[in-house]
């Protein structure tokens, strides 16, 4: 007995020292922060994760130096052959949540509940429209009190998975965004201010009188700050929900590729919030480490139950069942090649 007790003890120091090193995306980090605590306490697996935006964690992964990244702008092709080609690994994409991207306002006098279109967005973010009584902001919220007030532009200054959902939206909604700047996790932004991060835009949009910017949800939640309700494909204006999020996932459900790369954005369907999307974790599927693939492999499965019960109160949609079925089978493939 007193042999198994010691073989025990010494086992565990090992154990609670296992540490996997991520990078990437912002838009993920309250819920990351609050995973990575909960399940380190129940297991003794620790994670460090640097919000660094989802430019940064892809470039990380590409270069070896993280056991994970997390993005919310699919790698490319490209990128994906560059991984191959420096380390002879694959990666993939693992959905773990879905966000809202919510266009937030500092607008002093108008409350909550504006509303904005498809060209009232785009022309603001191109620098067309330049005064909050601009009336192609005026027509869709009557009665509103909107200042003869300059608009300050607030976005992300880093390479970010919310710039990618916020531009591949405005692509999808506006031929002269799609013409003049196009998507990306970086762009050319005609107007405005950079913030890093999402805590960045936020910050910018909270201290500047008349400014607009856009962050992942919890970010506006966190901050106090007022956010719009958009007017999706079907005509409605829809305020970001989760029921609004799970429904422009319902919608690419049955389209899902297999690869697990996925734009929700503009998507069809009454109560579809516009500017949706997934979040990833970049994980490679044939590891060098197998005692951190063995850990990366328990910890999806703890994500994909118990975890999912954290989105709501953290500003996250829950990940639909036939999502996390299809997920649940990719991360099954995991395997370490030593």
């Amino acid at each position: 007995m007193l042999t198994a007790a010691l073989l025990i003890v010494t086992a565990l120091p090992a154990f609670a020292q296992l540490k996997l090193n991520g990078a990437g995306a912002t838009f993920p980090y309250v819920i990351y922060s609050k995973w990575f605590d909960v399940y380190s306490k129940k297991t003794g697996v620790q994670f460090n994760y640097q919000s660094i935006g989802s430019g940064g964690g892809i470039k990380q992964v590409i270069e070896g130096t993280v056991d994970f990244g997390a993005t919310d702008a699919p790698m490319t092709d490209e990128q994906l052959k560059e991984v191959k080609q420096k380390q002879g690994l694959d990666v993939l994409h693992i959905p773990t949540v879905m966000g809202a991207v919510v266009v937030v306002y500092n607008v002093p006098g108008t409350g909550k509940g504006l509303k904005l279109t498809q060209d009232a967005l785009a022309g603001i973010f191109l620098g067309e429209i330049t005064q909050w009584n601009d009336p192609k902001i005026a027509e869709s919220n009557p009665g509103m009190s909107l200042p003869d007030e300059a608009i300050i532009v607030a976005h992300r200054s880093d390479g970010s998975g919310t710039t990618n959902i916020f531009t591949d939206y405005l692509t999808k909604v506006s031929k002269a965004w799609e013409q003049k700047v196009g998507r990306g996790t970086s762009v050319r932004w005609p107007v405005g201010l950079g913030g890093k991060g999402n805590e960045g835009v936020a910050g910018l949009v909270k201290q500047s009188e008349g400014s607009i910017g856009y962050v992942e949800m919890a970010y506006a939640v966190k901050n106090n700050i007022p956010y719009a309700s958009l007017r999706n494909k079907a005509g409605k204006f829809v305020e970001p929900t989760f029921d609004a999020v799970s429904a422009a996932a319902a919608g690419s459900i049955a389209t899902l590729p297999e690869d697990l790369r996925v734009s929700i954005t503009d998507a069809d369907g009454n109560d579809s919030y516009p500017i949706s999307g997934f979040t990833w974790l970049l994980v490679y599927k044939n590891g060098k480490d197998t005692e951190k693939s063995a850990a990366m492999v328990k910890f999806l499965s703890w994500a994909f139950s118990e975890g999912q019960s954290y989105a709501k109160d953290l500003y996250y949609a829950p990940l639909p069942k036939p999502v996390i079925k299809m997920c649940e089978k990719k991360a099954s493939g995991i395997v370490a090649t030593k």
